[in-house]
């Protein structure tokens, strides 16, 4: 079995968690961890029985791969600097902060003949995977992406931090270039958008909607398509999928019946299966699955989103609350 010697730049919220699968998996063997809060890299790193660094530097040249969930703002600079040093990466999402930044990173993977993945991690829900396979021709679609608010996710709008997720998966299943966008939203607990809606119309004729909200009273995760043959409901949050189709009998007359497929996932673990593919894209050639190509796409897309939003409702820089002394 091929090992490969791996590390994780970023041990917060969620780097934590790529530590925790790289250590657990037969085919890595993770080196090392790195943050720049000390404690935080002790901690990770003394669970999962590795190294504890605080600068990223000190691993160039000496690992083969790398996840990075560093803040969105530092994703360009250590992603290009692990790539100079033809090291495979694994790169959270949003890819970068600017259009030129991603595909820059682009350009260096393909110089360096390395693997440079983007961590859109619904591909990898076991819901939307057992798609694979069905011919998809959506002619609309309907998308919400719903979550409390976190501070931690502040450093980005929501359109970058959570309807990224939608659009990658809806440019990715329409496959027609995007011909026109509406859009608009509002900021309502942060500086930055926190809730925004989007309309996307493709070439093909598709149109999608799409609706983002990080100050909501609950959480859910949805998707709804729509095509001749069929209706498929994705529900990323519980794993299920529903599909219905026109049957051979009637349900009343001159009109068909609907059967409903349904399907539910329960034991999946869609960022171990993100890992293992970009191991597998490295150890055995295998597709990358969300290229960079696929992120600077995505990035683009959620950059004008976030443009139209801007332009429709400037946003307002809110004092902070002043409390009793």
């Amino acid at each position: 079995m091929t090992v490969t010697p791996c590390a994780v730049i970023g041990v917060g919220y969620l780097g934590k968690f790529h530590a925790q699968k790289y250590a657990a998996l037969a085919q890595a063997n993770l080196v090392a961890v790195v943050d720049v809060d000390a404690q935080t890299a002790a901690q990770v790193a003394a669970e999962c029985q590795c190294q504890a660094l605080t600068d990223y530097r000190e691993l160039l040249g000496q690992v083969a791969a790398v996840s990075i969930a560093v803040p969105t703002l530092h994703h360009f600079a250590v992603a290009r600097d692990f790539l100079q040093c033809g090291t495979h990466v694994l790169l959270e999402k949003p890819m970068t902060t600017t259009l030129a930044q991603a595909h820059e990173l682009n350009q260096l993977a393909k110089a360096q003949g390395v693997v440079l993945q983007i961590g859109h991690l619904e591909r990898f829900n076991a819901a939307f995977l057992d798609l694979e396979g069905m011919d998809l021709c959506p002619v609309f679609i309907e998308s919400h992406r719903l979550a409390p608010f976190k501070p931690r996710a502040t450093d980005v709008s929501v359109v970058l931090d959570l309807m990224i997720h939608d659009i990658d998966i809806i440019l990715e299943i329409v496959g027609a270039p995007v011909q026109s966008i509406a859009a608009s939203g509002a900021c309502v607990l942060s500086e930055d958008i926190d809730i925004a809606n989007a309309r996307l119309e493709f070439a093909n004729g598709c149109v999608a909607n799409v609706t983002s909200s990080r100050v909501s009273i609950k959480s859910e995760r949805k998707m709804r398509i729509f095509q001749p043959d069929a209706y498929i409901a994705i529900d990323f949050q519980n794993r299920g999928l529903a599909i219905h189709r026109v049957g051979e009998r009637e349900m009343f007359p001159g009109i068909p019946e609907i059967i409903r497929e349904e399907s539910f996932f329960e034991q999946a673990d869609a960022l171990k299966a993100e890992i293992e593919a970009f191991l597998a894209a490295i150890q055995h050639g295998a597709p990358v699955i969300v290229s960079g190509e696929d992120g600077e796409r995505a990035l683009a897309t959620a950059m004008r989103i976030t443009e139209l939003v801007r332009a429709s409702a400037p946003l307002v820089k809110r004092p902070l609350p002043v409390r009793p002394a």
